[in-house]
């Protein structure tokens, strides 16, 4: 009896991992770029280098995508200063907090040909709360492939406790993403 039910249980966790299986990786060219106003109306944009992340097949034609965002690597355009004062202790704090992460709610691949809403749970300085972003319909046959997959999202700063510069800057962040797709049956052998 004790077998048999060993068994189901086996045979469950192996029907959950074969349905979750790595579909694509986030390619090193994409781009996640993000904009802060200061409350003088001066625009600094930033980006996370060196972002990864991937595309799993949930099953049942639903995808979930992961990325995950260095803070550590995170820098303001033309702006030094501002590049350590993000990454330092009244901002991102990326010592304490080495990544912001967002892991998507279930997707059908249409909504990267069609563009529409995409909800999942942002992960940021300790916080984790539901966000949503903004696909553009797609420019091409395969987007993420033959163009990137462009999302948009706007979070406040403040619902993550991102509260240096109070003063100077303006609560909302807008994130602009440009994301690249390089599927997992077309890399090399390891």
């Amino acid at each position: 009896m004790y077998r048999w039910i060993a068994t189901v249980l086996l045979a469950s966790v192996a029907a959950g991992v074969a349905a979750q299986a790595q579909l694509a990786h986030v390619a090193p060219e994409s781009k996640f770029e993000f904009t802060l106003v200061t409350r003088w109306s001066q625009v600094l944009v930033g980006r996370f280098v060196g972002g990864a992340g991937e595309v799993v097949d949930l099953g049942n034609g639903k995808r979930q995508v992961r990325l995950r965002l260095p803070t550590a690597n995170v820098e303001i355009v033309d702006h030094p200063r501002y590049t350590s004062l993000t990454r330092g202790p009244r901002f991102f704090d990326a010592a304490r907090f080495p990544d912001v992460q967002f892991i998507s709610e279930p997707y059908d691949a249409a909504i990267l040909r069609d563009g529409g809403t995409l909800h999942g749970q942002l992960r940021m300085h300790g916080i984790q709360r539901r966000e949503r972003f903004v696909l553009s319909a797609g420019q091409c046959a395969r987007p993420g492939r033959d163009c990137a997959i462009h999302a948009q999202g706007v979070v406040r700063r403040g619902d993550y406790d991102l509260d240096g510069w109070r003063l100077a800057l303006k609560d909302e962040v807008r994130f602009d993403l440009q994301v690249r797709l390089t599927d997992v049956a077309s890399e090399p052998a390891k």
